[in-house]
């Protein structure tokens, strides 16, 4: 299975099944167990990079780039705090979702911007791009060529998450693809944390901040780096 089939593959189901699913997940309606546990650990990753924008002290004046935005659960945090924020999703469905609970918090739909576009079509200079919990649906090669194009966007900063290749999380997803059904999604890529900041630093950045959140079915690693002068 190719790049391009893999990106069809997120596409049409983040378009149908996937939609549903996890528009529960990032919601606050009832969920099963799993859910809420993927739910909990989304968001712990979500309120870091808000905290760590915050506690910066100038988030008001920056333009975000929002890859891969989903729902808008990181986006619209943002432009409440007074960031500029563009926001796209491969999916159209979650762009639609996310333009309607930003017109439900915020009372407008100028900001967050949302678009359908995947990572590689996104365009321009942002002060800080920001893909979360997208390079699971990615392998290697392809999550290297679209890490480069996001640094090439940021024009200070890009914060990063990504589910980390271990011993234990390669283990568990072996084990996990003896489940065959509806219980499956995409298909899950694990990184390996040196292979990412590899491609980072070939890029002209250098790691300054990283954190991991881990539950009992979410697994995130995650890294802010900044250009380097």
């Amino acid at each position: 299975m190719n790049a391009a089939d893999d990106k069809t593959i997120v596409r049409e189901y983040f378009n149908s099944t996937g939609f549903d699913r996890w528009k529960r997940i990032y919601g606050d309606g009832e969920v099963n167990k799993v859910q809420l546990d993927i739910r909990y650990g989304h968001q712990q990753t979500v309120d870091k990079v808000i905290g760590w924008l915050k506690n910066d002290g100038n988030l008001s004046t920056l333009s975000i780039c929002d890859a891969g935005c989903g729902v808008g659960s990181l986006s619209i945090p943002l432009a409440t705090e007074g960031a500029k924020v563009y926001a796209s999703d491969i999916s159209d469905k979650m762009v639609e979702e996310g333009k309607q609970r930003a017109l439900e918090a915020l009372g407008n739909s100028t900001n967050p911007s949302f678009a359908v576009q995947d990572l590689e079509s996104l365009s321009g200079k942002y002060h800080t791009v920001i893909c979360l919990d997208v390079l699971i649906h990615y392998p290697q090669d392809k999550a290297d060529e679209m890490i480069s194009h996001l640094c090439s966007l940021a024009e200070s900063r890009i914060i990063l998450s990504f589910a980390p290749k271990t011993c234990a999380l390669s283990l568990l997803k072996k084990i996990g693809g003896f489940f065959p059904g509806a219980s499956k999604t995409t298909r899950a890529y694990l990184h390996r944390e040196a292979d990412v900041v590899k491609i980072i630093e070939k890029n002209g950045f250098a790691v300054q901040r990283q954190e991991m959140t881990k539950t009992r079915f979410y697994y995130s690693r995650l890294l802010e780096a900044t250009r380097n002068s």
